[in-house]
């Protein structure tokens, strides 16, 4: 008798078409997931960066700027990362003195980072006067469910938003 191993057609057909229905169910979910990941991990960097900002600005009596720079100026770009440096002729750009502290790098291209502001500013006590407001990054979609926001308080408190309503238009 001659046996042979092996998958009939039918069988690798049947495999197929199983494994097929679950990574069309599957994607969707992972991509959700993506978002949701990507929306809390940029948050939460940009949130350290704003802690840094106001702790270098009280530990060396010396106002910080965080602020998206281009040509070492602070632009309203917020996307393309943040960059975190002691501005001591309070002009929003980098120049005499001024020393980059940390930058961030660019976010996503497919997200929205949006502030009212260019730039945040903590003075010498880490008040943020002036500049407080509320920084929000949407993964994907100005409109995205997965959106996150930080809130700065005049009095340079830094806290995550509890809105479950967050656009950035």
């Amino acid at each position: 008798m001659n046996m042979r191993n092996g998958f009939t057609l039918i069988e690798i057909m049947t495999v197929l078409i199983v494994a097929i229905t679950l990574i069309i169910v599957a994607v969707p979910s992972l991509t959700a997931i993506y978002h949701h990941l990507r929306a809390d991990s940029s948050i939460r960097h940009i949130m350290q960066s704003l802690q840094l900002a106001r702790n270098q600005a009280m530990n060396y009596k010396k106002t910080v700027t965080v602020c998206p720079l281009e040509e070492n100026v602070c632009s309203s770009k917020w996307h393309q990362g943040v960059d975190v440096f002691f501005d001591s002729d309070e002009s929003n750009k980098v120049d005499g003195d001024d020393q980059i502290i940390y930058t961030t790098g660019k976010f996503n291209d497919a997200d929205f980072v949006t502030f009212n502001r260019t730039s945040i500013r903590f003075q010498n006590n880490g008040m943020a006067s002036g500049t407080n407001g509320t920084l929000k990054y949407c993964p994907g979609d100005p409109k995205s469910s997965y959106s996150k926001a930080i809130i700065i308080s005049q009095s340079g408190r830094v806290r995550f938003s509890n809105d479950t309503n967050i656009t950035c238009d």
